[in-house]
């Protein structure tokens, strides 16, 4: 359930709410807002308690939430999320595109990407260094080493970096290097990882799997949020169908059904959500329309040549015609880039 509590109310009379949650057994999930404070009590028949909450006097109402995603639902918290990593702001007005190769290769190649993509308007910088992949002799990424290389680069062209954590104990290093971990499509149900991420308090990027439902991600994210983590971005990535043309089938319905459903800021991965280049371009304009918060985009300087998913990814001038003309679909819906 959803305690609400009237405006103005103290810093006293918050932490008396608290205290009162917990000792009743339950757990107290606190959001302020700009004129009210909310307070989330997760627990088994914590709605059973409801009227001793009702009966104090900062108490504006208490409302029980359907979803079985709690933190996560529009119950909860009825005003976006919004996340903030260095100079930059996901779940604002401004689109954000997050843009590197699909694998760390080397520094080279890293730092001639991030320089490129910033230079086309990107904001974050993207890579991979440990890399989930479905055949175990393809490349799998540098680990450290990659890691490494990511923060140095970020340190020179000044864009946060968003990488993948595969296992609960890549968390420590990966944290040590990254502004954003990434957990993958392969991942969305490891709910150990889940809830290691969630007490790292470092902002989450979390993909869609690809079997999952639009209820079973929300309850991925919803792992993340209880464990005391409300840093979660979503990311629709496509899902499997019978369709056999592209790599996945990119699920749109899925951006305007979540914002819908949660608070939370979603992003879309046209990359892997169709794994062909020439469908990047015109589905990262279909996410934009949609009402995606930002892009998720594979680019390499010379795609043919790439260790992970050449196929999928951008070359430099194609990133560039794509940051124009997703220039264009955010301003005609009220939106920037």
């Amino acid at each position: 359930m959803v305690i609400t509590l009237k405006p103005g109310t103290t810093e006293k009379g918050i932490q008396h709410v608290i205290e009162k949650i917990k000792e009743l057994g339950f757990t107290p999930h606190v959001s302020r807002g700009k004129e009210r404070t909310i307070i989330g009590v997760i627990g088994e028949n914590a709605i059973r308690t409801r009227h001793i909450f009702e009966a104090m006097f900062i108490v504006e109402s208490v409302t029980p939430i359907s979803k079985p995603f709690k933190l996560v639902s529009r119950e909860f918290k009825g005003e976006d999320t919004v996340i903030k990593i260095k100079n930059v702001v996901i779940g604002g007005k401004k689109v954000v595109v997050m843009a590197g190769p699909c694998a760390v290769e080397n520094r080279e190649i890293l730092l001639e990407t991030a320089r490129a993509v910033k230079e086309a308007g990107a904001s974050i910088l993207r890579g991979g260094a440990f890399k989930p992949r479905t055949s175990p002799y393809s490349f799998q990424g540098l680990g450290e080493e990659g890691l490494r290389y990511l923060a140095e680069v970020s340190k020179i062209t000044g864009l946060p970096v968003v990488t993948e954590a595969m296992d609960p104990r890549q968390l420590e290093i990966v944290c040590l290097y990254a502004d954003i971990i990434q957990i993958g499509a392969r991942n969305m149900q490891n709910f150990d990882l889940l809830k290691e991420v969630g007490k790292t308090k470092k902002p989450v990027l979390l993909k869609r799997g690809m079997a999952a439902t639009v209820k079973e991600f929300l309850m991925s994210a919803e792992y993340i949020l209880s464990s005391g983590n409300y840093n979660v971005i979503l990311c629709e990535r496509g899902i499997r169908t019978f369709e056999d043309s592209t790599r996945f089938t990119l699920d749109l319905t899925s951006v305007a059904l979540t914002q819908l459903f949660s608070h939370l800021p979603m992003i879309v991965d046209p990359s892997h959500g169709t794994g062909k280049r020439e469908l990047v371009l015109p589905l990262s304009r279909a996410a934009i329309a949609a009402g995606a918060d930002g892009l998720l985009i594979e680019v390499h300087p010379r795609p043919e040549e790439a260790l992970s998913d050449g196929f999928q990814s951008l070359p430099f001038d194609n990133f560039a015609q794509l940051m124009g003309e997703i220039k264009e679909i955010a301003h005609a819906v009220g939106r920037e880039v």
